[in-house]
Protein backbone atom coordinates (compact mmCIF):
# COMPACT_ATOMS: atom_id res chain seq x y z
CA UNK A 1 0.00 0.00 0.00
CA UNK A 2 1.81 3.11 -1.59
CA UNK A 3 1.13 6.68 -0.11
CA UNK A 4 2.37 9.79 -0.10
CA UNK A 5 3.41 9.31 3.51
CA UNK A 6 6.04 7.03 2.01
CA UNK A 7 7.83 9.89 0.04
CA UNK A 8 7.93 11.58 2.66
CA UNK A 9 8.39 9.04 5.45
CA UNK A 10 12.44 9.93 5.73
CA UNK A 11 11.71 13.73 5.80
CA UNK A 12 8.67 12.65 8.38
CA UNK A 13 10.36 10.27 10.55
CA UNK A 14 13.71 13.06 11.13
CA UNK A 15 11.58 15.53 12.44
CA UNK A 16 9.29 13.51 14.56
CA UNK A 17 12.42 10.88 15.74
CA UNK A 18 12.04 7.91 18.45
CA UNK A 19 10.64 9.67 21.59
CA UNK A 20 8.38 12.05 19.20
CA UNK A 21 9.19 15.93 18.60
CA UNK A 22 9.58 18.60 21.49
CA UNK A 23 5.47 18.79 21.58
CA UNK A 24 5.02 15.15 21.94
CA UNK A 25 7.62 14.66 24.93
CA UNK A 26 6.19 17.84 26.83
CA UNK A 27 2.54 18.56 25.95
CA UNK A 28 1.06 15.60 24.49
CA UNK A 29 2.33 12.09 25.40
CA UNK A 30 2.20 13.27 29.64
CA UNK A 31 -1.70 14.84 28.76
CA UNK A 32 -2.65 11.80 26.35
CA UNK A 33 -1.62 9.43 29.43
CA UNK A 34 -3.74 12.01 32.05
CA UNK A 35 -6.97 11.72 30.06
CA UNK A 36 -7.21 8.17 28.55
CA UNK A 37 -5.54 7.04 31.89
CA UNK A 38 -3.99 4.66 30.75
CA UNK A 39 -2.29 2.63 33.52
CA UNK A 40 -6.07 1.43 34.07
CA UNK A 41 -6.52 0.47 30.09
CA UNK A 42 -6.02 -3.10 28.47
CA UNK A 43 -6.20 -2.46 24.69
CA UNK A 44 -5.50 0.51 22.74
CA UNK A 45 -5.81 1.27 19.39
CA UNK A 46 -3.64 4.01 18.01
CA UNK A 47 -4.91 5.73 14.08
CA UNK A 48 -2.20 7.21 11.96
CA UNK A 49 0.46 5.83 14.13
CA UNK A 50 3.15 6.86 11.82
CA UNK A 51 6.47 5.82 13.81
CA UNK A 52 5.17 4.65 16.86
CA UNK A 53 6.11 6.90 19.27
CA UNK A 54 2.97 6.73 21.18
CA UNK A 55 3.62 2.76 21.23
CA UNK A 56 6.62 3.53 23.15
CA UNK A 57 5.15 5.51 25.37
CA UNK A 58 2.21 3.44 26.75
CA UNK A 59 1.99 0.99 29.81
CA UNK A 60 3.69 -2.26 28.88
CA UNK A 61 0.77 -3.99 30.15
CA UNK A 62 -1.61 -2.34 26.92
CA UNK A 63 -2.28 -4.09 24.41
CA UNK A 64 -1.19 -1.94 22.02
CA UNK A 65 -2.57 -2.05 17.89
CA UNK A 66 -1.29 0.66 15.41
CA UNK A 67 -2.75 1.00 12.26
CA UNK A 68 -0.64 3.24 9.63
CA UNK A 69 -1.14 3.68 5.45
CA UNK A 70 2.55 4.10 5.29
CA UNK A 71 4.73 0.99 5.12
CA UNK A 72 7.54 2.91 5.06
CA UNK A 73 7.01 4.51 8.69
CA UNK A 74 5.33 0.79 9.89
CA UNK A 75 8.67 -0.25 8.96
CA UNK A 76 9.96 2.48 11.06
CA UNK A 77 7.86 1.67 13.73
CA UNK A 78 8.75 -2.19 14.27
CA UNK A 79 12.29 -0.64 14.23
CA UNK A 80 12.37 0.86 17.01
CA UNK A 81 9.54 -0.36 19.30
CA UNK A 82 10.61 -2.95 21.43
CA UNK A 83 7.86 -4.07 23.61
CA UNK A 84 5.01 -7.59 23.63
CA UNK A 85 1.68 -6.84 23.19
CA UNK A 86 2.29 -4.96 20.41
CA UNK A 87 0.87 -4.97 16.92
CA UNK A 88 1.46 -2.85 13.40
CA UNK A 89 -0.86 -2.93 10.76
CA UNK A 90 -0.80 -1.49 7.13
CA UNK A 91 -4.47 0.04 6.56
CA UNK A 92 -6.14 2.43 5.47
CA UNK A 93 -8.06 3.87 8.57
CA UNK A 94 -10.82 5.20 6.96
CA UNK A 95 -12.17 2.08 5.70
CA UNK A 96 -12.68 -0.93 7.20
CA UNK A 97 -9.67 -2.33 9.61
CA UNK A 98 -8.08 -6.18 8.87
CA UNK A 99 -8.30 -5.93 12.64
CA UNK A 100 -11.12 -8.42 14.42
CA UNK A 101 -10.93 -6.68 17.73
CA UNK A 102 -14.26 -4.84 18.26
CA UNK A 103 -13.51 -3.84 21.97
CA UNK A 104 -10.90 -1.76 22.52
CA UNK A 105 -11.11 0.26 25.72
CA UNK A 106 -9.91 3.33 23.70
CA UNK A 107 -8.74 4.58 20.28
CA UNK A 108 -7.12 8.23 19.45
CA UNK A 109 -5.79 10.10 16.56
CA UNK A 110 -2.84 12.05 17.54
CA UNK A 111 -1.84 14.46 15.42
CA UNK A 112 -3.36 12.43 12.28
CA UNK A 113 -6.62 13.32 11.92
CA UNK A 114 -6.34 16.20 9.86
CA UNK A 115 -3.91 14.07 7.14
CA UNK A 116 -7.47 11.98 6.41
CA UNK A 117 -9.21 13.14 3.48
CA UNK A 118 -12.77 11.12 5.19
CA UNK A 119 -12.79 12.62 8.63
CA UNK A 120 -16.29 11.00 8.97
CA UNK A 121 -14.97 7.77 7.56
CA UNK A 122 -11.87 7.70 10.11
CA UNK A 123 -13.83 8.41 13.36
CA UNK A 124 -16.56 5.73 12.09
CA UNK A 125 -13.81 3.54 12.04
CA UNK A 126 -12.65 4.19 15.41
CA UNK A 127 -15.99 3.51 16.59
CA UNK A 128 -16.33 0.21 15.33
CA UNK A 129 -13.64 -1.32 17.15
CA UNK A 130 -14.69 0.50 20.80
CA UNK A 131 -16.72 -1.39 23.24
CA UNK A 132 -19.74 0.40 24.55
CA UNK A 133 -18.71 3.05 27.06
CA UNK A 134 -14.72 2.88 24.96
CA UNK A 135 -12.86 6.46 24.67
CA UNK A 136 -12.12 7.89 21.64
CA UNK A 137 -9.48 10.91 21.81
CA UNK A 138 -8.54 13.31 19.34
CA UNK A 139 -5.28 15.66 18.92
CA UNK A 140 -5.49 18.25 16.85
CA UNK A 141 -3.46 21.06 15.58
CA UNK A 142 -6.04 23.89 16.38
CA UNK A 143 -8.90 24.00 13.85
CA UNK A 144 -9.07 28.15 14.67
CA UNK A 145 -5.73 29.19 15.10
CA UNK A 146 -3.52 26.92 13.08
CA UNK A 147 -4.87 26.63 9.50
CA UNK A 148 -1.98 26.46 6.65
CA UNK A 149 -1.76 28.86 4.39
CA UNK A 150 -4.71 30.51 6.57
CA UNK A 151 -3.21 31.76 9.29
CA UNK A 152 0.05 33.52 10.72
CA UNK A 153 1.58 35.58 13.23
CA UNK A 154 1.64 39.29 12.98
CA UNK A 155 2.60 41.98 15.62
CA UNK A 156 0.93 45.21 16.22
CA UNK A 157 3.50 47.78 17.11
CA UNK A 158 1.49 50.73 18.77
CA UNK A 159 -0.20 48.11 21.36
CA UNK A 160 2.89 46.15 21.77
CA UNK A 161 0.64 43.08 21.07
CA UNK A 162 1.73 39.47 19.12
CA UNK A 163 -1.85 38.71 17.23
CA UNK A 164 -3.08 35.90 15.54
CA UNK A 165 -4.50 36.21 11.62
CA UNK A 166 -6.98 34.01 10.42
CA UNK A 167 -7.86 34.11 6.78
CA UNK A 168 -10.68 31.99 6.62
CA UNK A 169 -12.30 28.67 8.71
CA UNK A 170 -15.42 28.19 7.88
CA UNK A 171 -14.97 26.40 5.37
CA UNK A 172 -13.32 22.97 4.39
CA UNK A 173 -9.92 23.29 2.67
CA UNK A 174 -7.19 20.55 1.60
CA UNK A 175 -4.37 22.20 2.09
CA UNK A 176 -0.79 20.88 0.19
CA UNK A 177 2.40 20.92 2.22
CA UNK A 178 5.20 20.77 0.98
CA UNK A 179 8.25 18.75 2.98
CA UNK A 180 11.78 19.91 3.27
CA UNK A 181 11.42 23.37 2.76
CA UNK A 182 14.20 25.72 1.63
CA UNK A 183 16.62 22.88 3.03
CA UNK A 184 17.74 21.85 -0.33
CA UNK A 185 16.67 18.47 0.07
CA UNK A 186 13.77 16.65 -2.40
CA UNK A 187 10.79 18.11 -1.74
CA UNK A 188 7.24 16.23 -1.69
CA UNK A 189 3.88 17.22 -0.62
CA UNK A 190 1.27 15.81 1.83
CA UNK A 191 -1.67 17.23 2.34
CA UNK A 192 -3.67 18.45 5.62
CA UNK A 193 -7.39 18.76 5.56
CA UNK A 194 -8.93 21.51 7.54
CA UNK A 195 -12.46 21.49 8.98
CA UNK A 196 -14.14 23.84 11.83
CA UNK A 197 -14.42 22.20 14.58
CA UNK A 198 -18.35 21.91 14.07
CA UNK A 199 -17.61 19.05 11.71
CA UNK A 200 -15.59 17.24 14.22
CA UNK A 201 -18.59 16.99 16.85
CA UNK A 202 -21.41 16.18 13.99
CA UNK A 203 -19.15 13.22 12.93
CA UNK A 204 -18.16 12.37 16.72
CA UNK A 205 -22.17 12.12 17.42
CA UNK A 206 -22.87 10.28 14.11
CA UNK A 207 -20.61 7.73 15.32
CA UNK A 208 -22.53 6.85 18.51
CA UNK A 209 -19.42 8.77 20.49
CA UNK A 210 -20.53 11.23 22.74
CA UNK A 211 -18.02 14.36 23.97
CA UNK A 212 -16.92 13.85 27.45
CA UNK A 213 -14.52 16.76 27.95
CA UNK A 214 -12.52 19.35 25.44
CA UNK A 215 -9.18 20.79 26.39
CA UNK A 216 -6.74 23.45 24.52
CA UNK A 217 -3.53 22.57 24.86
CA UNK A 218 -0.86 25.50 25.08
CA UNK A 219 2.95 26.13 24.50
CA UNK A 220 5.15 25.62 27.57
CA UNK A 221 7.98 27.36 26.06
CA UNK A 222 9.46 30.63 26.94
CA UNK A 223 10.85 33.51 24.72
CA UNK A 224 13.88 35.67 25.71
CA UNK A 225 14.78 39.59 24.58
CA UNK A 226 13.11 42.39 23.69
CA UNK A 227 10.01 40.41 22.28
CA UNK A 228 9.65 37.72 24.95
CA UNK A 229 6.58 39.79 27.09
CA UNK A 230 4.06 39.98 23.98
CA UNK A 231 5.50 36.20 22.67
CA UNK A 232 4.66 34.33 26.21
CA UNK A 233 1.30 36.51 26.32
CA UNK A 234 0.25 35.27 22.97
CA UNK A 235 1.37 31.20 23.76
CA UNK A 236 -1.26 31.77 26.65
CA UNK A 237 -3.90 33.35 24.46
CA UNK A 238 -3.69 30.87 21.49
CA UNK A 239 -3.52 27.10 21.95
CA UNK A 240 -1.41 24.78 19.46
CA UNK A 241 -3.78 21.87 20.02
CA UNK A 242 -7.36 21.18 20.64
CA UNK A 243 -8.19 17.75 22.13
CA UNK A 244 -11.70 15.72 22.18
CA UNK A 245 -12.30 13.19 24.61
CA UNK A 246 -15.36 11.02 23.83
CA UNK A 247 -17.45 7.58 24.85
CA UNK A 248 -18.72 5.41 22.66
CA UNK A 249 -22.69 4.94 23.49
CA UNK A 250 -24.69 1.54 22.41
CA UNK A 251 -27.69 2.66 19.99
CA UNK A 252 -30.91 3.23 22.56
Amino acid sequence: MHTKWDESGEWYAGCVGEKGHYYHQAVILPAVTRLLNLKQKRSLLDLGCGQGVLARSVPASIEYWGVDGSELLLKEAKKLTKREQCHFVCADATAQLPIEKRDFDCACFILSLQNMENLQGAIATASQHLKTGGELLLVLNHPCFRIPRQSQWGIDSASKLQYRRMNRYMSPEKIPIQTSPGKGERSTTTWSYHAPISLYAQALLKAECLIVTIEEWISDRKSEGAKARMEDRARKEFPLFLTFLAKKCGRG
